[in-house]
């Protein structure tokens, strides 16, 4: 079972937030309207909570690709203990189940907060 396509567009999808991020960041400093402190200081975290989830997609997709490699160490014969293997497959299973979980809240709340009155 190969989930690392899915993982990879979630990367690429995390990349792209993060690219107009930057680039309405850049074009919002080159504009002549001045900005606050705590709006600057809003776009920064932002961006820091991007890169950040960007690096659990990584790891997630790390944790993938060794489960994967150990599989097909395992049935190419290289590696002989079951046990191991069957524990780097249920640690990937669990990183992406506990990814998918926090996906979902995530989109949970930016709904509730779309649905907000003003």
């Amino acid at each position: 079972m190969n989930i690392n396509p899915n993982i990879s567009s979630m990367q690429n999808a995390m990349k792209g937030i993060l690219e107009n991020s930057q680039i309405q960041n850049k074009n919002n400093s080159d504009s002549s309207i001045s900005k606050t402190v705590g709006a600057d200081t809003q776009k920064s975290q932002f961006s820091d909570a991007v890169k950040s989830i960007e690096d659990i997609l990584s790891e997630v997709d790390s944790v993938q690709q060794s489960s994967d490699v150990s599989i097909k160490d395992l049935l190419s014969g290289k590696n002989t203990d079951i046990t191991s293997v069957v524990s780097e497959v249920a640690k990937a299973d669990l990183s992406f189940k506990l990814l998918v979980g926090v996906r979902n809240k995530l989109i949970e709340a930016y709904k509730q907060t779309m649905n907000m009155p003003l």
